[in-house]
């Protein structure tokens, strides 16, 4: 049995793509990655931009029929791991290294961050918009 080592990031208060980036990198170099309280990253942007962008990658812009067209979910965890699952390369090595990364909404009990994210942390946002409240604004319940 083999066992890998385990990075723990907590996601509060970092940029959403760049949490994405570093997570994908550590899971291909083959570790476990875990990323806690994916519901308080930050996006770059405002509210109402960031807003409309998320909409119209759903396809709720009001074209079509959203009852039968593309289904996406609506929840931080699944959204970030979305993300880091389209940076990883579409080959047998990324299917192995998305199965080493788990995103969780909130922090379970015990669990603490092992990961220093200086690449992560915001460097001079003047607008910018929490994950979670996107969420619940496309219909988020959590």
């Amino acid at each position: 049995m083999v066992f890998m080592e385990k990075i723990v990031i907590d996601a509060e208060g970092l940029v959403f793509g760049r949490i994405a980036s570093i997570a994908a990198q550590k899971a291909l170099e083959g570790k476990q990655v875990e990323v806690l309280n994916a519901e308080k990253s930050i996006m770059s942007g405002s509210q109402e931009v960031t807003l409309k962008k998320f909409k119209r990658w759903m396809g709720m812009h009001g074209k079509g029929n959203p009852e039968k067209g593309p289904q996406f979910s609506r929840m931080p965890d699944k959204i970030l791991r979305n993300s880091i699952r389209k940076m990883l390369p579409k080959t047998r090595r990324g299917i192995t290294a998305l199965r080493n990364v788990m995103v969780c909404i909130g922090a379970p009990a015990g669990k603490k961050s092992n990961f220093e994210a200086g690449d992560a942390k915001p460097k001079n946002l003047k607008k910018f918009v929490v994950l979670g409240e996107i969420c619940k604004l496309l219909g988020a319940k959590f």
